[in-house]
């Protein structure tokens, strides 16, 4: 008998990192206000959870982040506003044949950005550029993807890192987000799995949003 060490790599962050996520991002779809909280701030509130579990579950992650700033800091730039620039036109091509196919998607469209309704835009582009798009690539790909990966094999790591990411928008009853979360989810994964730097994730992720919701909204 063996005298009880452990045999293979530990399932437990990941397992409850994703269920931490699972928990508070239907919440936040399904009520979309929290007391004082707007949608942007309960957003921000669970990325800053995350983004901190991310840190307590992974000690090397600091590091890591250190090392990937230091690399082709320029090239990871260049190579992510380039992504978010290819994702955006899939969605400009994408918006036209959804409305072609499914009588649902105006509407759906319109209720995303619904979201936006009241809040100004400065503050929806800080909270983009300062927390949301980093916060999300720094939990879901270069923590859960990664950690996913290596505790099992990176195409298993990007498959379950993309179904947990779409599976969470179900949560908000709109067809058209859960449609987008699953191409976003599946497009940074490549990109994670291709590059494996969180920062060119971070530049895509946030180019894409500031484009998507800000900038040139569809």
């Amino acid at each position: 008998m063996s005298g009880g060490g452990r045999t293979g790599p530990d399932h437990r962050p990941v397992g409850a990192a994703g269920a931490t996520a699972a928990v508070l991002f239907i919440a936040l779809f399904r009520l979309r206000s929290l007391g004082p909280l707007d949608f942007w701030a309960w957003l921000v509130l669970n990325t800053m959870i995350l983004v901190a579990l991310s840190f307590v579950f992974d000690s090397a992650y600091g590091q890591r982040l250190k090392e990937d700033l230091r690399s082709a800091l320029l090239r990871k730039v260049s190579i992510g506003i380039a992504s978010a620039a290819v994702l955006y036109g899939v969605f400009a091509l994408g918006r036209i044949a959804a409305l072609h196919i499914f009588p649902f998607a105006e509407s759906g469209i319109g209720n995303v950005y619904a979201l936006k309704a009241g809040v100004p835009a400065l503050r929806i582009m800080v909270l983009i550029v300062v927390i949301i798009g980093p916060g999300e690539e720094l939990f879901w790909r270069g923590f859960f993807q990664e950690r996913a990966g290596a505790t099992t094999s990176r195409a298993f790591g990007l498959a379950l890192t993309g179904l947990l990411y779409t599976a969470v928008h179900l949560a908000s009853g709109n067809l058209m987000l859960v449609l987008a979360a699953a191409v976003c989810g599946a497009f940074w994964g490549w990109i994670y799995l291709r590059f494996r730097s969180p920062v060119l994730n971070i530049v895509s992720h946030t180019v894409w949003d500031l484009a998507v919701l800000v900038i040139f909204p569809f």
